[in-house]
C-alpha cells in the first residue's frame, strides 16, 4: 500500500506543530520537518515515517552479518519504554542472545524451520514476561501502596504479565523498525524447553524469539492481504 501524498496546500501557522521524524540511517528519532495533519494526510507522522514503521516494513527471514550495536538496542528501549501498560507494570524482559554457547543452547529449542535463520542472525532477542513485575510497584506505581498486594495470586499475576508483555512486544517491534533495523519474530520454539534452559529458577516466561539485524538477500516473503477498515472498525 503506497503512502499518501504530502499536501502542498498552505495552512495557518497556528496549526503547525513540530513532530519527530524517524531517521533510519541513524537509528534515532530526531527533530526534522513540520508535518501538519490535513484532509489528504490526517496522520501526524510524515509519509516517510509511516513507510519505515508500517507500510514498507516487513518481517525479515534473512540478515546480513552487519552487527546490531549495544547503542542501537539502548536507543530502541529508551523509545519503547514509554508505551502504556496496565498500572505501569512493565513486565517485558529482553534477553539478548549473541553468538557462541548461548546461541547453541537457543538453537536446540527452535523449530526446524526457524533454526537456520536464528543461527545466522547477527543478534537474537528472547522476549519474556516477568511474573514478579509487582515487586517493582513501589517505583513504577508509587501512588497506590496496595498495588503489590493486589497481585498476590500467582495465576492472575502471570496472566497480567503475559498480556502486558505482549503489548510491549508490539512496541518493541516498532522500535526496531524505528532504528532502521528489521525484525524476524518467531513463535516456533519449545517454550517449556527454552524456559528450562534460560530461565530456570527465575520468574521469567518466554513469549517470543526475535531475530534482529539488517535484512539480507531474499529477506521478504510476498506481503499477505490485510483486512479492510470496514471489516475491522465497527459501530457499537
Amino acid at each position: 500500500m503506497s503512502a499518501p501524498p504530502r499536501s502542498t496546500c498552505s495552512h495557518p501557522a497556528t496549526r503547525a506543530e513540530p513532530v519527530r521524524d524517524i531517521t533510519a540511517a541513524q537509528g534515532l528519532i530526531e527533530s526534522s520537518t513540520v508535518v501538519v495533519p490535513d484532509m489528504t494526510n490526517p496522520l501526524a507522522l510524515s509519509p516517510e515515517a509511516q513507510a519505515l514503521l508500517f507500510r514498507d516494513a516487513r518481517t525479515a527471514n534473512t540478515f546480513t552479518d552487519e552487527p546490531v550495536t549495544d547503542d542501537q538496542i539502548a536507543a530502541i528501549y529508551d523509545l519503547v519504554r514509554y508505551g502504556p501498560t496496565a498500572m505501569n507494570n512493565q513486565p517485558l524482559r529482553i534477553v539478548l542472545v549473541r553468538e557462541g554457547e548461548a546461541r547453541e543452547r537457543l538453537l536446540k529449542v527452535m523449530a526446524d524451520g526457524n533454526r537456520d535463520k536464528t543461527a545466522n542472525a547477527p543478534l537474537v532477542a528472547i522476549l519474556a514476561a516477568d511474573t514478579d513485575f509487582h515487586e517493582h510497584f513501589h517505583r513504577t506505581f508509587p501512588h497506590f501502596p496496595g498495588a503489590r498486594d493486589a497481585f498476590a495470586d500467582p495465576a492472575a499475576r502471570e496472566q497480567a504479565a503475559r498480556f502486558n508483555a505482549t503489548l510491549q512486544i508490539g512496541y518493541f517491534l516498532i522500535g526496531v523498525r524505528a532504528a532502521g533495523l528489521a525484525a524476524g519474530p518467531m513463535g516456533g520454539f519449545d517454550a517449556d524447553a527454552l524456559d528450562a534452559e534460560f530461565f530456570a529458577g527465575t520468574s521469567l516466561k518466554s513469549l517470543l524469539v526475535v531475530n534482529l539485524g539488517q535484512p539480507g538477500e531474499n529477506a521478504w516473503y510476498d506481503r499477505l492481504p490485510r483486512l479492510e477498515h470496514s471489516e475491522v472498525v465497527l459501530e457499537g
